[in-house]
């Protein structure tokens, strides 16, 4: 287990401690075999608190659990305080030593049938329409095909309107964040972006709304996606039960791990919804796990990638993953991840290293 200081090249405009946000902290984990072979996992944006559950609960669980298939290394911490991004990253760590040790794909062992997965990025706020237009200039001549604005009250209709009427044939969809409510200037707003053809509105109303999400969906044309508020199975099976969207972000930290976000995958895909693959701003190694899960037949819609100009100063893996004119590769001539991970780079960058093991 590695803390490692990642130096962003293009700082987001604020921490979630209000600093700027020029550094990130992500945690790497590595899970071996007694024949040496290894898996990685991926925590993005990591504090304290995920490290010591690392450390303390989640890792321990796992080394004295023994697991034949990565679905079933999930109940090694079923038991504890739920942790969605640390069992991801353990849950990702082990189908990539579990595909390693067979010689296969990581998106063959998840039943992807992808040989790559176009691609889309995420546009935040900007200072004015013209400076948005500007920045969305800058990613479609980087070869994007897909943008994902972030919207709110105030700034949706009119940013959308300038993005559509200066580049028509790009692909456009919606990401509310929950700013929206069911106030009559809200909802109206909402109606007006049933307009512009977008691809979906994302998660316009609180995570713990589905009520209103399911009104919303029954009054649009657009599709309407579901984001924060499927964190799990189970809230995902009521999600569908209430008809509350058509369309999913499947983020494989949020909801735990492959494991559960491919069952997410097939229920969704079951019940007639469109998925992708959302991202938390991963590094190489959870990058890498992103495209492979894309790559199952139902993650039909953009995956999201790093936008143009936005990358971590250093390389965690080898080849690095990116995206190429709105598509990125799913490497199926490597086992595993597909991607090796830069042992060294890592080792300069960790700031903090644990390690527990087993002798039999």
């Amino acid at each position: 287990m590695r803390l490692v200081r990642l130096t962003v090249t293009r700082p987001r405009a604020r921490q979630r401690s209000g600093g700027p946000d020029r550094f990130v902290r992500h945690i790497l984990v590595r899970v071996r075999d007694d024949a040496g072979t290894s898996g990685w996992g991926e925590i993005p944006d990591a504090d304290d608190a995920l490290w010591d559950s690392l450390v303390a609960d989640y890792a321990p669980a796992l080394v004295g659990y023994r697991w034949q298939r990565p679905t079933e290394a999930a109940a090694a911490w079923r038991s504890l305080a739920p942790r969605p991004a640390v069992a991801a990253a353990l849950d990702t760590a082990c189908w990539d030593l579990w595909s390693r040790q067979r010689g296969m794909p990581l998106a063959h062992a998840l039943g992807g049938v992808r040989t790559a997965v176009t691609t889309g990025v995420t546009l935040g706020p900007q200072p004015s329409v013209e400076s948005l237009v500007h920045e969305v200039n800058r990613q479609v001549g980087a070869g994007c095909k897909r943008i994902r604005l972030q919207i709110g009250p105030g700034w949706d209709v009119e940013a959308v309107r300038a993005v559509q009427e200066t580049y028509p044939f790009l692909v456009l969809q919606a990401d509310g964040g929950g700013r929206y409510t069911e106030s009559p200037s809200d909802l109206a707003a909402l109606r007006a972006l049933d307009d512009y053809g977008l691809l979906a509105i994302e998660q316009p109303f609180a995570a713990a709304d589905l009520a209103a999400h399911a009104r919303l969906s029954r009054d649009l044309r657009t599709p309407v996606a579901l984001d924060d508020s499927v964190d799990s199975l189970e809230r995902l099976d009521e999600a569908i039960r209430l008809e509350a969207a058509s369309a999913l972000n499947l983020r494989i930290v949020r909801m735990g791990g492959l494991t559960p976000a491919r069952r997410a995958h097939d229920r969704a895909v079951d019940a007639g919804w469109q998925v992708w693959c959302g991202s938390d701003r991963e590094s190489g190694v959870g990058r890498a796990a992103v495209v492979a899960l894309a790559s199952l037949p139902g993650a039909t819609l953009p995956c999201e990638m790093p936008r143009a100009g936005e990358r971590f100063a250093h390389d965690l893996v080898a080849p690095t993953v990116r995206s190429h004119d709105g598509v990125a590769a799913v490497p199926l001539t490597q086992p595993g991840l597909g991607h090796e991970v830069d042992e060294r780079t890592v080792e300069a960058l960790t700031v903090r290293s644990a390690s527990l093991g087993v002798l039999d």
